[in-house]
């Protein structure tokens, strides 16, 4: 499941076992640098119900993280020593349920300081309890100290100046729109009737909108672990954002094209070129095995195999000299690496990982890509370019460079009804039109 809303179906209160897994998944992001997709294959709960709670938990703080800070830095006494970081991560998650959870406020306290007991110090036990109990009791005085603070934006300084920077009208409905958790988007499998698709989901519970701009899209409410949607494993529909399934519609590739995934994993776009032109020539690249594996096992699950007309290549795009065949291509598609600062709101972890020079290297290695994949493209062939970013040195300013430095490529203009113009391409801003952050751009070489 990409959302991280509360689990439904958790009516019952969960114990110490899934906050002490929040800590581990809390620990694996924040002294481990792993994304939560990461540390949750790690994690050993055999309750599936606790583990949607330690999931629900950790999303909740890493969403609100320096907030959920500041106010603990300010009920304590004394800062805590940093071998003691689990015990302040208790009082974060004990902060969060009272805050922003709704949490009947005893349960919350308890099995906050109770957890510290089984973490094997118990002497924090009393301290836990009189600053969840602090807070209770002065909640209004604290929030509103917090309101004149930049921390309750709960985002970091460096990326709060970038939002602010690129985007002075809208970046509060930004940093808004990054702290709720996204709903549950699919896509729909073109090949499979999607009526059959869409009864059986409503004949298990779920009720089922269709979006406006991403024809394939159906948003399925309540969220739910994917694996437990009926027609998943049988590849009736993908796990997919409606922004993130523009970029097939807009390649506007055709069965007879030579088409380049470059940076396929972990796959979902590359699914759905299939979906729409099933016997085209797709070429899928990713630089890690691991990840181009999760290419393999989303096509195989969609029913596409390798052979003469798909062919998955472990290869660095950045490095054509050895990996390409001499081919002209009629379609590149470059879903190019970048700050994945527009989908925060599914992936809250993206905060606190990411650096304002990770974002300078990332837009570094956008324009090498640029530049080494352009030739690879046939004249009059197309080039889509999208990133998964709201900074616009990743994406208009750096289309911008690129087309000002490179002379047979033109901006291909398309009709939308989303999203706003940025230079050469058009931006979501997360949250429009139920979608996350996305920036397309199409170049076409001429003749």
């Amino acid at each position: 499941m990409r959302g991280s809303g509360k689990p439904v179906f958790m009516k019952k209160r969960r114990g110490q076992n899934a906050r002490l897994a929040a800590l581990s998944l809390l620990e694996a992001v924040l002294d481990k640098g792993q994304n939560l997709a990461e540390a949750e294959s790690g994690a050993r709960l055999t309750d599936p119900r606790d583990r949607a709670f330690a999931r629900y938990l950790a999303y909740g703080v890493l969403r609100w993280l320096n907030a959920l800070d500041w106010l603990a830095r300010q009920l304590l006494k004394r800062p805590l020593k940093q071998r003691d970081r689990d015990i302040h991560r208790l009082i974060l998650l004990g902060l969060y349920q009272l805050w922003k959870d709704g949490s009947a406020p005893h349960a919350a306290i308890n099995e906050a300081a109770e957890s510290a007991r089984i973490a094997g110090k118990p002497w924090a036990v009393g301290l836990i309890n009189a600053v969840l109990r602090k807070f209770q009791r002065e909640q209004d005085r604290w929030l509103a100290r917090l309101a004149t603070h930049d921390e309750r934006f709960a985002h970091p300084e460096w990326l709060l100046t970038s939002l602010k920077e690129d985007w002075p009208c809208d970046w509060e409905n930004i940093v808004e729109a990054n702290n709720c958790a996204a709903p549950l988007w699919l896509r729909l499998n073109r090949n499979v009737p999607a009526a059959e698709t869409l009864e059986r989901l409503q004949q298990d519970g779920f009720a089922l909108q269709r979006h406006e701009a991403a024809t394939d899209a159906v948003k399925v409410e309540p969220a739910a672990p994917v694996q437990e949607l009926a027609g998943f494993s049988s590849g009736r529909f993908s796990v997919q954002d409606p922004a993130a399934q523009l970029a097939a519609l807009l390649l506007e590739a055709r069965s007879n094209h030579r088409v380049l995934d470059a940076c396929a994993a972990p796959g979902g776009k590359t699914g759905h070129l299939l979906e729409l032109a099933p016997d085209m020539d797709l070429y899928v690249l990713d630089r890690s095995q691991q990840r181009l594996q999760m290419v393999r096992d989303n096509l195989q699950r969609l029913g596409y195999q390798e052979g003469p007309r798909i062919r998955l290549q472990q290869a660095d795009a950045s490095l054509p000299d050895a990996w390409w065949d001499g081919i002209l291509f009629d379609r590149i598609l470059l879903d190019a690496p970048c700050s994945a600062s527009g989908v925060i709101r599914r992936h809250p972890e993206i905060k606190w990982l990411r650096t304002d020079q990770q974002v300078h290297e990332a837009a570094a290695l956008q324009a090498t890509l640029l530049d080494r994949l352009w030739p690879l493209l046939k004249p009059g062939g197309m080039l889509l370019y999208a990133t998964c970013s709201v900074l616009r040195n990743e994406n208009g300013r750096q289309i911008t460079r690129f087309l000002e430095r490179t002379e047979d490529a033109v901006q291909s203009d398309f009709d939308a009804t989303w999203g706003r113009q940025d230079g050469p391409g058009r931006q979501l801003l997360p949250g429009e039109l139920e979608m996350d952050g996305f920036f397309y751009a199409r170049l076409c070489k001429q003749p």
